[in-house]
């Protein structure tokens, strides 16, 4: 399988490779073979050095599928591509807290001062954990298949490592990358390094070109508010966040934003509420796929279920029993609490290992030369050739009532996932009972498109737009009740903005129900959920999700805040301002002035000063000078004995003249002017 042909290497590109620049993008990339005799090997790393042994040997095991397709042609190659997310091993070392440890709730704090304390100290958790947790790796997969070689094949893997989760990047990358190696060998890493390294930074949210050989690949990078709560290393803006709907339905709201929700969950469309809240609240979900690249889009589909929420459950597209994690998951014992993770696997074996994760998953159809027992699903014998029709409920398990279906419901569900282990059905078990309704609405706007590959795909991206778009508006609505706890204030008119603005209205649990359950939860989620419709608020307040998304928003609203308070400060005319004020108050705005000034210049020393540095110091120096003229003599000399003080105030200013006070010229004063 050879490259695209739109895709060429030039000879005159320079190998002068930027580390800094690429790892902006990419941390390292590997090639990877299973050899007989000892297993996965990793033959390159590039850079050297980047990982670890312990996280050498957890990439490689990763990088493989569990098993060997089946094909029978004498000699055949066999390509995929799939992703995975481990845990890196040196963060465990530093002590860094899981997602899950930092936010456990019992059901007696979730109203308690307990939660508003959790809620607010996240934050230093946060700023502890200085290394990144998680790191992804995108596979390229060849198995080639030739009776000539031992074994009667062999198998090799292209690896990009990163810390973003930039499937939209990575995979067309891959598709590049992948048959390029394996036309010209490991020159293809320094030449793909080389023009990634001469990519721009990454500006989540937006639409980017980057070039790579003589292609372009043209992607939308998801916003900076869904990126996983470790990185964390964007300016995330107060309009681009939930509980408000976008504008802009171009822009990604969430995760993965081009997964195949539809053709993922195409079997099982009316149990997509169902999944929705679960991931929701954060239960620990099992997803049993045919392959690596079915499981991996199903967990992908379902993360994306929930933008614009950020996902803080440890989701692992593909898992294997070599993953450091399965030992502890493996320990449970009945009647232990599963951590919330979602788990994407094809090894079987899952099914009796991790036989108490209480909601599992089966998703995709097997290869025709698989040895699973496909799985087929009857058609509408009602439908026109060649003419698409809606995915109507008649065709979502809602057919007409028939002893043998009851009797293969009532079986299913008595046999348990086990089943799996003689015949590949795409189903659901859980015992959870969902509060969110299926919206027959929706479904019934999706398009059938037969058999046909090319209407196929289309029909896909269509319905795909469809379900994502019904979600991130239930996620939303979901959310809206939310708002009031974000919301920044402005100074009103006339009033000083130099004083502390106001903190944001304290959360408290217990009186948000009590609120909520008084006023309702609006018309949009009224008729699309049960009446009992507050119970799911309650398991989303304790699960995973809350805390870590209600202190990321808290931390915006503050920022948004701050920046309308900086901007009054801009505006404010400080001689009409002072003309109103007592002296007590003047002496206060002196106070407030000053502050705001070194925090000014603090933030100019950290790096961290915006683009208006030098003017907002100017204002406030100005605005110093002014409150500082109309102050008693005996004040003034008494603050200039500060040296620094006295710095801030080496501005020539015009008399100030008040009504009702005395004009004072301060021009240059030194600390030892005399009184």
């Amino acid at each position: 399988m050879s490259r695209s042909p739109s895709f060429s290497v030039k000879q005159e590109l320079s190998l002068k490779i930027n580390l800094e620049s690429l790892q902006q993008w990419v941390a390292a990339f590997c090639i990877i073979r299973f050899d007989l005799e000892q297993g996965q090997l990793i033959e390159e790393c590039y850079p050297p050095g980047y990982l670890s042994n312990e996280e050498e040997l957890d990439v490689a095991f990763s990088s493989f599928p569990d098993s060997v397709s089946q094909n029978q042609n004498r000699s055949s190659i066999h390509d995929c591509i799939f992703f995975f997310r481990i845990q890196r091993r040196k963060s465990s070392e530093q002590g860094n807290v899981t997602s899950s440890e930092i936010i456990e709730i019992d059901d007696k704090e979730v109203s308690s001062k307990s939660m508003k304390e959790k809620v607010f100290n996240s934050r230093k958790t946060r700023n502890d954990t200085k290394c990144l947790k998680y790191l992804y790796g995108y596979v390229f997969n060849r198995q080639r298949h030739d009776e000539r070689l031992k074994r009667g094949g062999e198998q090799k893997s292209v690896v990009i490592l990163s810390h973003n989760p930039y499937s939209s990047v990575f995979r067309p990358l891959l598709q590049i990358m992948g048959p390029l190696y394996f036309d010209i060998g490991k020159k293809a890493l320094e030449h793909i390094a080389a023009y990634v390294s001469m990519w721009p930074a990454p500006v989540p949210g937006k639409q980017i070109e980057l070039p790579i050989g003589n292609a372009l690949l043209k992607v939308s990078l998801p916003p900076a508010h869904s990126l996983p709560f470790e990185i964390g290393m964007f300016e995330e803006s107060a309009s681009a966040m939930a509980p408000f709907l976008p504008n802009n339905q171009s822009i990604p709201q969430g995760l993965f934003h081009d997964s195949d929700i539809f053709g993922t969950f195409r079997g099982i469309l009316l149990q997509l509420w169902l999944l929705w809240e679960l991931l929701l609240i954060g239960e620990p979900i099992l997803i049993i796929g045919p392959t690596p690249p079915q499981c991996c889009e199903a967990v992908a589909s379902l993360v994306s279920l929930v933008a614009p929420l950020p996902c803080s459950v440890d989701f692992r597209p593909y898992f294997t029993i070599h993953d450091p994690d399965f030992k502890h998951l493996n320990s449970l014992q009945e009647g232990d609490t599963f951590p919330p993770m979602i788990l994407g696997v094809t090894n079987l074996f899952f099914l009796k290992a991790l036989r108490n994760i209480p909601h599992i998953i089966s998703v995709g159809s097997p290869a025709p030369n698989s040895n699973r027992v496909p799985f087929s699903s009857s058609s509408s014998s009602s439908r026109i050739p060649g003419r698409p029709e809606g995915f109507g409920l008649h065709q979502l398990s809602l057919k007409k009532f028939s002893p043998s279906k009851l009797l293969s419901a009532v079986k299913l569900r008595r046999d348990g996932p086990l089943c799996l282990m003689t015949e590949h059905k795409e189903a659901i078990w859980s015992t959870y009972v969902a509060t969110t309704k299926p919206d027959t609405s929706i479904l019934n706007r999706l398009i059938d498109a037969g058999m046909s590959p090319r209407v196929e795909e289309s029909m896909s991206v269509v319905n795909n737009e469809i379900l994502r778009r019904h979600f991130l508006e239930l996620t939303t609505n979901f959310l809206a009740p939310f708002g009031p706890y974000f919301r920044a204030t402005t100074p009103s008119e006339g009033s000083i903005p130099f004083t502390d603005p106001p903190p944001l209205p304290p959360f408290d649990a217990d009186e948000f129900l009590a609120n909520l359950s008084a006023r309702g939860v609006g018309k949009f989620l009224l008729k699309r959920m049960k009446s009992n419709w507050l119970d799911l608020y309650k398991r989303f307040l304790k699960g995973p999700n809350f805390i870590p998304w209600f202190q990321r928003r808290r931390t915006v609203a503050e920022q948004e805040q701050h920046r309308l308070w900086r901007q009054a400060r801009m505006k404010a005319d400080i001689q009409l301002l002072i003309s109103k004020m007592p002296e007590l108050e003047i002496v206060d705005s002196f106070s407030a002035i000053e502050r705001h000034l070194h925090g000014e210049i603090q933030m100019e020393k950290s790096g961290r000063a915006g683009a208006d540095f030098a003017e907002t110091c100017q204002k406030l120096k100005k605005d110093l000078q002014a409150v500082f003229n109309v102050l008693p003599k005996d004040m003034q000399q008494l603050l200039l004995m500060n040296p620094e003080r006295a710095a801030l105030l080496q501005v020539s200013s015009e008399p100030t003249k008040l009504p009702g006070r005395p004009s004072l010229q301060i021009g240059v004063l030194s600390s030892t002017s005399p009184r």
